[in-house]
């Protein structure tokens, strides 16, 4: 792996033509002020615009420069991890292509990445978007995925994010993840932080997001806590609810059996339907709690199968200098390392794409 690249920005792109260009020459700007080798890593969603063709001209100038073309639309997260998976640089950087991420301040989450920092999210303090339809459900959203998640940012939407290399791509992204990148990655003991940036108008074509998204968000924000809190204990999240219900339907069971022998109650006059309640509770508990076990049996096949440790190991020393090696060893097949010189008809590491590089 080419390990001179210091820097590697990412940006994900759909119908963005005319942004492009402008964009490109706005970041060779800003990294040659920092000094250190590069790469721009563009990732053409399936566009139908002419996002491609000037993409290739820009390939075609530029040796820095390596794209990766989806065939179809997949969404931002795969288009995200699509850049994560092919870059080199030690540091690498997220961003939009529809300029409303200003490049001039990469500098800004490159020093917060030098101060120790493995993840800098931006935050936009001064949003300029319609109040009703992404403000207001935006907060609400970063809101309720702070106190969730337990990372105390304000802005979890933004792509706009820098990343040590080694924390963004042990990251497993499907979905729409890409937003919960942060709580993904404070399981592992990331150290975040955040600095406030620009939120510009989008200046050509039209925004690719609605209100519509909220739902999905409020889906993966479920599915993330799910992941974060209970992916090797989840019979600890179906245990309690199974044994709750079991317990209601047991109880209301011994209370229609004391009245039927004791009090000579007609049960199913007077007391049908919680009769049928009692034996609804009983059966759904026991459900949940055989899902419990099966859940248990998955997540103890999906971490023992793979060799998946269930913790993350940042830094250790030791006398021991086989023990030392063996840690390392079963932490580090968890890496996915890509070459460093893929060429341009080398695609079977990315099936169904079409990749173009320069080494």
């Amino acid at each position: 792996m080419n390990r001179n690249v210091k820097y590697s920005i990412v940006v994900p792109l759909y119908n963005e033509a005319a942004n492009v260009t402008a964009l490109y020459v706005r970041l060779t700007q800003v990294m040659a002020g920092l000094d250190e080798p590069y790469e721009i890593v563009f990732v053409d969603d399936g566009s139908k615009d002419n996002t491609q063709e000037t993409l290739y001209e820009i390939y075609e100038s530029d040796s820095r420069v390596r794209i990766v073309t989806l065939r179809r639309n997949f969404g931002q997260t795969a288009a995200l991890k699509a850049g994560f998976d092919v870059a080199r640089g030690d540091i690498i950087i997220s961003m939009d292509g529809d300029l409303q991420h200003d490049p001039e301040e990469i500098p800004s989450f490159v020093a917060k990445i030098d101060e120790g920092y493995d993840i800098v999210s931006g935050w936009r303090a001064q949003r300029r978007d319609r109040w009703l339809t992404r403000r207001l459900p935006s907060r609400i959203a970063n809101w309720i995925m702070a106190k969730l998640s337990g990372v105390a940012l304000h802005d979890f939407g933004t792509t706009f994010k820098a990343y040590r290399r080694e924390t963004i791509q042990n990251v497993q992204l499907y979905g729409e993840l890409h937003r919960f990148i942060p709580a993904l990655a404070a399981w592992s003991g990331a150290r975040i932080t955040e600095v406030p940036i620009n939120n510009p108008p989008r200046q050509n074509g039209k925004s690719n997001y609605g209100l519509s998204r909220t739902i999905h968000v409020f889906l993966d924000l479920l599915s993330t806590k799910f992941l974060l809190d209970y992916s090797t204990r989840p019979l600890h999240f179906f245990g309690p609810l199974g044994l709750m219900a079991m317990g209601a339907g047991t109880f209301i069971g011994f209370s229609l059996a004391f009245q039927k022998l004791v009090l000579h109650h007609e049960i199913m006059l007077q007391h049908g339907p919680l009769l049928f309640a009692a034996a609804l509770l009983t059966l759904v508990g026991i459900q949940i709690l055989c899902l419990g076990l099966v859940a248990e049996i998955l997540s103890r096949t999906y971490y023992e199968s793979q060799g998946k440790p269930i913790y993350v190991v940042r830094t250790m020393r030791s006398h021991d200098t086989q023990l030392t090696v063996a840690v390392h060893h079963k932490v580090s097949r968890m890496d996915r390392a890509i070459p460093a010189d893929p060429v341009d008809n080398d695609l079977e590491r990315f099936p169904g794409s079409d990749m173009r590089a320069t080494g």
